[in-house]
Parts: C-alpha cells; structure tokens; sequence
C-alpha cells in the first residue's frame, strides 16, 4: 500500500492494521463510549441499482462502470468525519489531501478496498455504521467481514443484512406507485394530470399504445440510475434497433416504465434521510442532465441566472406545497420499513399544451446517496454569494487530467477566507489514467 494513504493523521497514527499504530487506534477508540465517536466506513458503489436488479451477491459492473467507480472513490470524502473512513480502489496521493486543506478540510481515512479482508485489526476494529453509496446483494457481501463491529444501532437497521423483499423499493414502480397516491392530495392545476401519468408495460403492443396515446415517449428501465436506461421515442414507425432496446429492458428487467415526453422546464429534487421510520428534509437539490435525460451536475448556490425567473419561482413554492404529504406517504411505505439512510426524490417541472408550468412530483425516487446531497455539502465550499456548478466529466477521447490541465489554464483557482471565490476546482485525484471526473467551476 502506498504510505501517503493516511498521511494526513498525526504522525503515530499512520495507518489502519498495518503498522504498529494500529493498536494505538484502536485503544484509543474503544475508550470512546459513544457509538458516534466510532468511524463511519463509506464506499462509492453508485452502480448499485443495476446491482439490485440483477439479485446476485457476486454481480459486478462493466469495465467502464468499474472505471467510473474507481475514478470517482473518493467522493464519500465530503460526507465524512476526520475519523471515518473511505474505501478506495486507488489512495489519493499527498497533493491530493494538500488541496483539501486549503480549504479547511480534514480528510478522512483512506483504506484500499482489497486490503480489507487482509487487515484483521481493521476488521475487527469497532465501528459505528457501513455508508456505501447504496445498498444491494453485492454491497451486503463485500461489506460483511465488517459488520460484526458495527454498532448495535447499525446491527438492528434493517439495512444490516439484505432480505429478497427490499429488491421492491428500488424501481421507478415504487415512485410510481408514491406518485398516484401523491397527486391527489395536491393542487391539480399545478400537477402532472392524470393522463399524463406513466405506464408499466409488459409487451410491444403495450409500448405501442402509449406511442398511439402521447406521441413521443421517453422509455426507462426500472432499475437504473443518473440517467442510465433511457430510450427516448419521437419518431414514427419506430426504428427497428429502437425496438431492440425498448424489448431489451423487457427482457432483462421484466417490464419497461413509458413516460409522455414532456416539454422540460426544470430539473430539481428534494433530498431526505429516513431514519426509524422518520423522514427528515434536508434540501433542494438542482441538478442539470443534457439533452438524453443523463445526469450531468448540480448547481450550487441558488438557480442559474440564465433560468427564467417565472420557472425558478414556480420552483420555489414546492416545497410547502409537497414535502408534508410526501414525508407522510414515505413513512408509511414499504421504504420506511426496509430502509434507512439518505434518499433522493427526483421531480420535473415541465410546460403543458397551454404552455402553462407544472410538475411531476415523484418522478424517481433514489434510495442511496446521490449527487445532489453531494451539492449540498459542496455549496459549504464556495463564498456564499458565488454561483457556480458541480458537474461530473467523462469523455471517451480525453482524460479527466488532459481536461483539468485546459479548465486550470482557463479558469485559475482563487480562494478567499478558506473558501472558492472563483475558478476550477477538481473534486478527486487526479491521475494520468483518470477517465472519469468530478469538479466545481464558479466563474467570476
């Protein structure tokens, strides 16, 4: 293992079970009574519905979505206590953990995920609560040898251990079921109006009907994430590759979710954290997908300027028109019972025939950490009255560092008071590999 894995922690202190300090740690945290004085341990797992999906413990990615897993690792790090840990495929080197301190973070621990089952000390070490990105078979199996040392409010979660009824809360049917129970109970000239509602189908003529009913549709899988598993439909006869992966999801996952394609105005969500049963809001999260409906950032601090003020208006009487009646529906659903832990709420404000502004407002529900907390946490780092933007990198002839080398020439960091006033900051380390990437811009 590289030595700069911890480096940040005080000397004696270097690393977790494989140097001599790993008994000073471990004394040191089990003098501690608390459970909360314990680490937290967070993993990037963000491929996880596609995990859910397919059931088995031993599922894993594609080469690309491991690539975009290892890339991205260390994002966790924003969520995270000095005390906590990351599990990382690659440790972020010294100059990595320089920047952050520029910014008056203290980096958490950083461990390689295939030094775990190796490291007993670190296996047995007490623990508070597992913080994967999300939960799933695959999750549960690369997490267990630590489970055992978790603490007993992490032992009686229920998403301690996986049970095959969980798979259920994950599939936009779930927020689709969240959303016809919804919608009555909110002002109806503001809502997606009933015929607009989506449908699940089974079968290519139930597909075709939805084409006969709305015109273009937008087609998702039931289980997949950041815009993944979309097939957006706007042509007629339909593409005969078009009906290949429209049948393809009905083969993989069993059914297809078939939208009406809607006239975007805005893409926004509203962030959560069950726990025991209780919902907590934690904020809105504005988030930006290109034009295939793909995630592709947040932004920070406020709407951007450029966004009609009539829509971001709009926006903002959402909350106390849906946040009550929707914490209410969560609680009592099948996620307060066999979920605890961040979630996301995902809506789209869209423009109806009369060009008058509504909302879907349970468009997807995302039970996992998502960018959009990750925005939340991220706005901590900016002076309060820049905007600016997270945004997430990948493009297939260039690297994340090729790219970083051009927005630095362009765009120079400029910090005041320990925080961005301006300029390109990249979010993880960067490497000459580094194909996926993650950064914060704000312009001047």
């Amino acid at each position: 293992m590289c030595r700069c894995c911890f480096n940040h922690m005080n000397d004696k202190n270097t690393m977790f079970g494989l140097f001599s300090a790993t008994m000073e740690i471990k004394t040191d945290y089990t003098n501690i009574p608390s459970p909360e004085k314990f680490p937290n341990i967070y993993l990037f797992n963000p491929t996880c519905e596609y995990a859910v999906a397919n059931g088995q413990p031993s599922w894993q990615p594609n080469r690309l979505l491991q690539k975009m897993e290892e890339d991205l690792g260390t994002l966790p790090l924003f969520f995270a206590r000095p005390n906590d840990v990351v599990l990382v495929k690659k440790v972020p080197p010294p100059e990595f953990l320089a920047t952050l301190k520029k910014l008056n973070i203290t980096p958490p621990l950083f461990l390689p995920l295939n030094e775990v089952a190796k490291n007993p000390d670190f296996v047995n070490q007490r623990k508070n609560w597992l913080l994967p990105w999300g939960w799933s078979p695959a999750a549960h199996r690369l997490l267990k040898p630590l489970k055992p040392s978790c603490s007993e409010e992490f032992q009686r979660s229920p998403v301690a251990n996986w049970k095959p009824e969980y798979r259920e809360i994950y599939p936009k049917k779930f927020a689709l079921e969240i959303l016809k129970k919804l919608l009555p109970q909110l002002p109806a000239d503001k809502m997606l109006p009933p015929q607009l509602i989506p449908r699940i189908c089974f079968t290519k003529s139930e597909i075709e009907m939805c084409i006969k009913r709305w015109g273009k549709i937008m087609v998702k899988a039931p289980w997949s994430s950041s815009g993944r598993g979309l097939q957006k439909v706007t042509k007629t006869p339909v593409a005969e590759k078009v009906w290949e992966k429209l049948l393809g999801i009905i083969n993989e996952q069993g059914y297809a979710i078939v939208e009406p394609l809607l006239e975007k105005a805005l893409d926004l969500a509203f962030e959560f954290e069950l726990k025991n049963g209780k919902v907590t809001y934690l904020g809105i999260s504005r988030f930006l997908t290109d034009e295939k409906g793909r995630y592709q950032g947040n932004s920070l601090n406020g709407w951007p300027l450029e966004i009609d003020p009539k829509i971001t208006a709009f926006a903002e009487t959402l909350p106390e028109m849906i946040i009550k009646p929707l914490i209410k529906l969560i609680e009592n659903s099948l996620l307060a019972n066999f979920y605890e832990g961040i979630l996301g709420v995902d809506m789209l404000i869209f423009r109806d025939k009369k060009e008058h502004l509504r909302v879907n407002p349970c468009l997807e529900i995302n039970v996992r950490h998502n960018m959009g907390l990750l925005s939340l946490q991220l706005e901590k780092l900016i002076l309060p009255n820049k905007k600016g933007v997270f945004k997430t990198f990948y493009n297939p002839k260039q690297t994340f560092q090729e790219y970083k080398i051009e927005m630095e020439k362009t765009w120079p960091l400029k910090l005041r008071n320990s925080k961005i006033d301006s300029g390109f900051f990249p979010l993880i380390p960067v490497f000459e590999n580094t194909n996926f990437g993650a950064f914060i811009l704000i312009s001047d």
